[in-house]
C-alpha cells in the first residue's frame, strides 16, 4: 500500500486504516489507482480531500458517500483543521487524470508530498513551488535507480506507433489500467485515424473525464482496442490470433517478462525516471527526502542536492491531557522538589519510588522535615526547618526556588553517591541518591536490581 501517515502532523495521505492512523485527522487522496485506495470503501465515514476530478470518479468507482468527499480546487491554497490548522495546495502531478501533489504548510514546517508523479520542467514554473523552502519531500521513488532510464512519454508514443506501422495487417490490443494512459490512446487514435474500442464502463469513464471523442464501445468499429492489462498474456494472444492476426502493446516502465512473441513492450511510464527525479530534487533543494514506496532507499542519490538549512521540527499544539498536567503543576508551584524527595523517601520500599498525586502532598506538611541535600545552599522553610541543615548555611539565598535545571543538581548527585548516608536520615539519603542519579544510569538497572539496592540500603542503616 502506497499510503503514509506523516509524523508530527494530523495528515494521512492515501492511508485508509483509521485504526492504525494514530493522530491523523485530515485524510487526503492523491489519485484513484487501486494501490492508493486500499481500505477505502462505501463504509468510509470521515471527510476526504481530493481533486475535483478524483471526486467525480470516487463515488462511482468505490461508492464512497458523497457527503464525505470534499473536492479542493487545484492551484489554490485551502486552510483545513480546527485544533491544528493546515494549509494545503493541490498541484497537478502529471500522472493520471485527477492525480495531484500536496503542498502542506503548518507549525510542522513545509511538506511536499508528490504522490505518484511524472516530473516535467514546466513544474519549475509553478508559483506555489518557486523559491519555496521544503522541509520534507515525500518522493515517488518508483524508478529511483540509475539503471531505470526512461524516454519521455512523447518518445514512447512514437515507439508504439512504430510497432503498429510494422504490423499493418494486424489488430492492435493495448493493455492499460482502469485509469491512466488515456493520452497514449488518444494520440494513437489521432495518428492512425481510427476509433479505439473500449468496454461500456470504460467508455462511460472516458466521457466523465471529458476526453476527445475517439472512443467507442461498438465492436469492430476500430482496429485498436484498449483492454485491462491483466488480459495481455500468452493464452489470450493465442486465442486472438486464431481469429485474426493480433499484436499486443504493453506500455510500462517496469521490467516485465514477455510470454508471447506478439507482445511488445513500450517504455511508456507515468512515473518519473531516475534522471527526472534528480533534476526535480536538485531544483527543489529540500531539507530531506523521504521515499513513498516502502523499502526503497533512494536518499543517498540526492544527498548532494539537499539544502543545508536546518529542517523545521514538528511543533503541534500540546495535547489536552498534557495541558491539564502543566496546569496542575502550576497550582502546586509552592511545593519545592525537596518535598517531593521526602515523599518519595517515605515510599522507598522494594516496589520502587512512587510519586503520590499532587493533592496528597499538602495533607501533612509537618512530616516534611529534615530533608538534607548535600552541597545545596537552597532552603525551603516549609520543608526544611531543621537546625544544622546544610541548606541554612546560606539564609540569604534561601528565598530562591529550587529548579530542576539548576547545575547544582548534577554536583549533588555526585556528592550523594560518594558520601555515606546519615543513620538519622537514611531513608531520605536513599531517595536523594536515587532521584538525583542521571537517567541514563537508572535505565541500566532493572526493577529487580533496584529492589536489591533498597534492601541493601536499609540493611546498612539498621547495622549502623
Amino acid at each position: 500500500m502506497s499510503g503514509t501517515v506523516i509524523p508530527g502532523t494530523p495528515i494521512a495521505v492515501d492511508f485508509w486504516s483509521v485504526r492504525r492512523a494514530g493522530g491523523a485527522r485530515l485524510f487526503f487522496l492523491s489519485h484513484l489507482h487501486s494501490d492508493h485506495t486500499v481500505g477505502l470503501s462505501s463504509t468510509w465515514s470521515r471527510p476526504l480531500y481530493c481533486s475535483p476530478l478524483t471526486a467525480r470518479l470516487l463515488h462511482r468507482r468505490l461508492q464512497v458517500p458523497t457527503h464525505w468527499i470534499r473536492p479542493l480546487e487545484v492551484g489554490q491554497s485551502h486552510v483545513l483543521g480546527e485544533e491544528v490548522t493546515v494549509t494545503v495546495t493541490l498541484l497537478d502531478s502529471n500522472h493520471c487524470p485527477g492525480s495531484v501533489m500536496f503542498l502542506f504548510e503548518g507549525a510542522f514546517g513545509t511538506i511536499l508530498y508528490t504522490g505518484d508523479f511524472r516530473y516535467t520542467s514546466t513544474m519549475q514554473g509553478e508559483p506555489a513551488l518557486r523559491g519555496r523552502r521544503i522541509d520534507r519531500l515525500y518522493l515517488d521513488n518508483t524508478h529511483c535507480h540509475p539503471h531505470r532510464s526512461l524516454p519521455s512519454r512523447q518518445c514512447a508514443t512514437r515507439q508504439a506507433a512504430h510497432v503498429i506501422r510494422t504490423h499493418p495487417r494486424h489488430q492492435v490490443v493495448i493493455g492499460v489500467y482502469s485509469l491512466g494512459k488515456e493520452t497514449l490512446l488518444v494520440d494513437l487514435a489521432v495518428e492512425f485515424r481510427t476509433w479505439v474500442v473500449v468496454s461500456p464502463w470504460r467508455l462511460e469513464q472516458m466521457r466523465l473525464l471529458e476526453l476527445p471523442d475517439v472512443f467507442t464501445a461498438e465492436e469492430g468499429a476500430g482496429w485498436i482496442r484498449a483492454v485491462d492489462v491483466t488480459e495481455i498474456r500468452w493464452d489470450t494472444l493465442v486465442s486472438w490470433n486464431t481469429l485474426q492476426p493480433t499484436i499486443a502493446i504493453l506500455p510500462t516502465g517496469r521490467p516485465v517478462k514477455v510470454t508471447h512473441p506478439n507482445i511488445h513492450l513500450v517504455p511508456y511510464s507515468d512515473h518519473s525516471s531516475f534522471s527526472e527525479l534528480c533534476e526535480f530534487v536538485k531544483w527543489l533543494k529540500p531539507c530531506s527526502v523521504i521515499p513513498i514506496v516502502k523499502g526503497g532507499m533512494c536518499q543517498a542519490y540526492f544527498q548532494e542536492y539537499l539544502s543545508s538549512a536546518p529542517q523545521a521540527l514538528p511543533d503541534l499544539k500540546i495535547p489536552k491531557p498534557l495541558q491539564e498536567s502543566v496546569q496542575q503543576q502550576s497550582k502546586r508551584k509552592g511545593q519545592g522538589p525537596l518535598c517531593l524527595l521526602k515523599r518519595a523517601a517515605q515510599h522507598s520500599v522494594p516496589r520502587g519510588v512512587v510519586f503520590e498525586p499532587p493533592e496528597k502532598l499538602t495533607e501533612e506538611p509537618e512530616e516534611f522535615m529534615g530533608v538534607k541535600v548535600l552541597q545545596q545552599n537552597y532552603c525551603d522553610s516549609a520543608c526544611c526547618p531543621k537546625e544544622g541543615c546544610t541548606c541554612h548555611m546560606g539564609k540569604e539565598k534561601g528565598k530562591e526556588e529550587l529548579s530542576g535545571e539548576q547545575p547544582g543538581v548534577a554536583r549533588a548527585a555526585s556528592a550523594v553517591s560518594q558520601a555515606p548516608a546519615s543513620s538519622e536520615h537514611f531513608p531520605t539519603g536513599f531517595a536523594e541518591q536515587y532521584l538525583l542519579t542521571p537517567l541514563n544510569v537508572l535505565k541500566q538497572n532493572s526493577s529487580r536490581t533496584f529492589d536489591r539496592l533498597v534492601e541493601d540500603f536499609f540493611r546498612r542503616g539498621e547495622a549502623s
